[in-house]
């Protein structure tokens, strides 16, 4: 299981490098499905087989088509591969780089400091994961459905014909009362 971690767990870090440098939005979206996949091999490598089908589920099936439904609705052209190039130009990557290298080493040195003993190895079921869930952290639960309910409503009105509200829009002033 320990060759299994560290292989996913690559193969996650090299997708997300590709999702992070790729200027085609929808195939930066298939690394990115890419990398949560291997990010839930790592859950079943550890032996949390629960997380590892729920990393699948949500995030790779639900969440990810939802993210490729936003990109086919903006409708992104040619000005904006132009705009995502130049910002992968040095100066527009190195503070966020500096900043995950800052994160990086932050969590070596956490995951290195943990003894055997601070970690129990014991399995949780989907029953507790779920009275987990809707009981003490309920509220956290409704507020990230929220979330991601606004942020669905607002790429919808990013991404909305313009033309055709302002073709509306002119109608209705040019209208007799």
């Amino acid at each position: 299981m320990e060759f299994a971690f560290y292989i996913a767990g690559l193969i996650s870090i090299l997708a997300t490098l590709r999702v992070i440098t790729h200027t085609n939005p929808v195939h930066a979206l298939l690394y990115l499905i890419v990398s949560l996949i291997g990010l839930s091999v790592v859950f079943f490598s550890l032996g949390a087989y629960f997380a590892g089908a729920l990393e699948i589920i949500v995030y790779a099936g639900a969440i990810m088509v939802l993210f490729v439904f936003v990109v086919m609705m903006l409708n992104l052209g040619k000005s904006v591969v132009e705009q995502e190039r130049k910002w992968l130009q040095p100066r527009f990557w190195i503070g966020p780089a500096i900043l995950s290298l800052v994160l990086l080493i932050v969590l070596v040195y956490a995951i290195s400091s943990v003894t055997h003993g601070e970690i129990s190895g014991e399995i949780i079921g989907a029953k507790e994961v779920g009275i987990s869930l809707f009981g003490p952290y309920i509220l956290a639960v409704e507020l990230a459905s929220v979330l991601l309910l606004s942020g669905l409503i607002v790429a919808y009105h990013i991404g909305r014909d313009q033309s055709h509200d302002d073709l509306v829009e002119n109608e209705k002033v040019g209208e007799p009362k």
